[in-house]
Parts: structure tokens; C-alpha cells; sequence
């Protein structure tokens, strides 16, 4: 019998502290791959109109510092990034071009379903880091409001309005929960 505060032994099958940093690590840096790819196939379509051009460049170099400080991190720590980044290049972009091809508000609906579910993601994440992973725990809290700040970006232009918003919105979230899903394991 274990005492009150005792953690419990491992279970055949739970991952090791490595192991579990390493899926952390892969994930963030595939979805901040991701995104800078979305913000790239939205940027392709968009990039031109007035004040939508600069709110995507603004979201994309954000996205592009979190990449870059997970690339860090992976490479600092000897992390295999994910075997899927092929489709994510791939993915990210058709997501962003596709759904600026639907408009601006479809575009900003893109945003806001993403964001939502990163930030829920990097919620959970905060969760189960302690203070021997101080620096990372900054990290994740940083982006986490950065990525807020990109789904208010997205409401406040309008994204609940886009043509099918509820069933578009579902679509990229259920997408995007495949994709942490996946990216953490290949």
C-alpha cells in the first residue's frame, strides 16, 4: 500500500520523464512548424489586402520565433522531431490557402479553431511541468498567451461569421487534435 503523497510506480507501458519531454518537445515544435506554414498559405492569398496583410504578418513572425525556440530546444536536447513534418509542410499550407480562399473571416475562423485547441494544449502542458523545467514552463506560458492573443486577433475580425463557421471550426479542431496526437508519437 503507498502512502497519501506517494506517487504511484510506473505501469507497464507509461513513459519515462525523457520520454514524456520528448514527445512535449516534438509536438510544440511540429505545431509551431504548422502554424508559420498556415500563416504562409494564408499569406499567399491575403497578403495583399489592407490591414489583413499586416495581422497575418504579425501572427506569422510570432509563430516563427516559437519555431525557432523549439528548434532550439530539439536540438539542444537531441529530440527526433516528428517523421511527419513532410505533411505538416504540406497540411499547414493547403489549411491556410484553402481557407483564405474562402475569405478573410474563414481565414480568421482558421485562426481561432487552431488557437483554441494550442491553447488548451499548452494548458495541459504548464500542467505537468514542475520547477525543474522552469525555463520551458516561461515558454510555454508565453506562446500559450501569444496564441491567445492570435484567437482574439481572429474573433475580433470577424471569424464566427464565416460562412459554416460551427462545422468549419469543428473540422480544424478535430484536425488539429490529430495532428498533436500523431505528432508526439511519429
Amino acid at each position: 500500500m503507498t502512502e497519501p503523497n506517494t506517487p504511484a510506480a510506473p505501469m507497464p507501458g507509461d513513459l519515462t520523464p525523457a520520454q514524456r519531454m520528448a514527445r512535449l518537445l516534438r509536438v510544440d515544435q511540429a505545431g509551431e512548424y504548422g502554424a508559420v506554414r498556415i500563416y504562409q498559405g494564408q499569406r499567399a492569398v491575403l497578403g495583399n489586402r489592407p490591414g489583413c496583410a499586416e495581422l497575418l504578418r504579425h501572427m506569422e513572425e510570432q509563430e516563427r520565433h516559437h519555431l525557432q525556440t523549439f528548434n532550439r530546444m530539439v536540438g539542444e536536447r537531441r529530440v527526433r522531431p516528428t517523421l511527419l513534418q513532410p505533411l505538416w509542410h504540406l497540411a499547414g499550407f493547403a489549411l491556410g490557402a484553402g481557407t483564405a480562399l474562402l475569405g478573410e473571416k474563414a481565414a480568421m475562423a482558421c485562426t481561432v479553431a487552431v488557437e483554441e485547441v494550442i491553447d488548451q494544449h499548452y494548458a495541459d502542458q504548464a500542467a505537468q511541468l514542475d520547477e525543474s523545467e522552469a525555463d520551458l514552463l516561461r515558454t510555454v506560458e508565453q506562446f500559450r498567451a501569444e496564441e491567445v492573443e492570435h484567437r482574439d486577433i481572429g474573433l475580433a475580425h470577424g471569424a464566427e461569421q464565416a460562412v459554416g463557421y460551427p462545422l468549419l471550426s469543428a473540422a480544424i479542431k478535430t484536425g488539429s487534435r490529430l495532428a498533436i496526437w500523431l505528432s508526439e508519437r511519429i
